[in-house]
């Protein structure tokens, strides 16, 4: 029987000289086995993702982590651990409107278990998209937006009620206010009808098409208080045919590229491979190959 007891130390911070070598040595004086390593510096920061066996340990774990942690915060690292076994799937709120493709695209996603999350339920300013949410088996609440202060009032107490770690902009349609955008920092992201920078702001199909362009597209990206300028998660485009397509051609193929390009923003949040870094999203594609590996070591 295999009795392996599997974690992963992920480390956050500015490069410097001796990192690994600190928690290397901090690892194996404690009895971990260090399995496997992913490490990088981009734009001046180091990270790291170990994956380790704490079966030998000799120590307690809560005295290990609180270890962990107070090295890091010597060296000016942020360090979180995580245990393979206690690991749970991150609960996403989803943000709609009446546009149905971007939630039914990760609804999907999620059943098929290409999304390794769980959606804590869908949140609106409409009730049009209620009978997708009871086709799914999962919870809908909505309320009406003619009040901004309420419905966000409502909204931000809704997020905290369903214990959300990530919140989805499913086609949203609605600017969300800086005390929201606050209480989920780095955790709620959007999908944009354009090629950000171009085209921000409202009718952005209008515009591609009004402007003729023959290459249009949309962007997944973190909210900020400044509206569509947050860190760009992902892109990608589709081609209009110039004299042949109609606006209403432009926007089916810009919606059915949304769902697909959110859901792969969404994705890539759930299984920890992007860290915002100064106001830029970077892949860090170890975790969740970590988690693939010890699940396949457990097997």
């Amino acid at each position: 029987m295999n009795r392996q007891v599997l974690a992963i130390v992920s480390m956050l911070g500015k490069d410097q000289k001796g990192v690994v070598a600190q928690f290397a040595t901090y690892m194996a004086e404690r009895g971990i086995n260090i399995q496997d390593i992913e490490q990088r510096v981009v734009h001046g920061f180091f990270l790291m993702d170990m994956l380790v066996d704490l079966k030998d340990l000799t120590c307690d774990l809560s005295e290990l982590i609180t270890g962990l942690l107070e090295l890091g915060r010597r060296i000016d690292m942020e360090v979180r651990v995580h245990l393979h076994s206690q690991r749970k799937p991150k609960r996403m709120a989803l943000l709609v409107s009446k546009e149905p493709r971007c939630p039914t695209q990760i609804i999907e996603d999620t059943k098929s278990g290409r999304l390794h999350g769980q959606i804590a339920g869908i949140f609106a300013n409409h009730p049009d998209l209620e009978g997708v949410a009871t086709n799914a088996g999962l919870k809908f609440a909505w309320h009406p937006a003619d009040d901004p202060e309420k419905h966000f009032d409502w909204l931000l107490r809704t997020l905290q009620e369903h214990a959300a770690d990530l919140v989805v902009l499913a086609r949203y349609m609605r600017i969300l206010p800086t005390r929201i955008v606050q209480a989920y920092r780095h955790r709620i992201i959007n999908i944009h009808p354009s090629l950000l920078p171009y085209f921000p702001g409202a009718t952005p199909y209008k515009q591609a098409y009004e402007s003729g362009v023959r290459v249009h597209g949309c962007t997944a990206h973190f909210v900020t208080e400044q509206l569509d300028e947050g860190p760009v998660i992902l892109q990608d485009v589709f081609h209009i045919n110039v004299g042949s397509d109609t606006l209403d051609d432009v926007k089916r193929n810009g919606l059915d590229l949304e769902s697909q390009v959110l859901s792969k923003a969404v994705g890539l949040f759930l299984d920890e491979e992007l860290v915002v870094v100064e106001g830029k999203v970077i892949f860090k594609p170890g975790i969740s190959r970590f988690m693939k590996a010890g699940a396949d070591g457990n097997s």
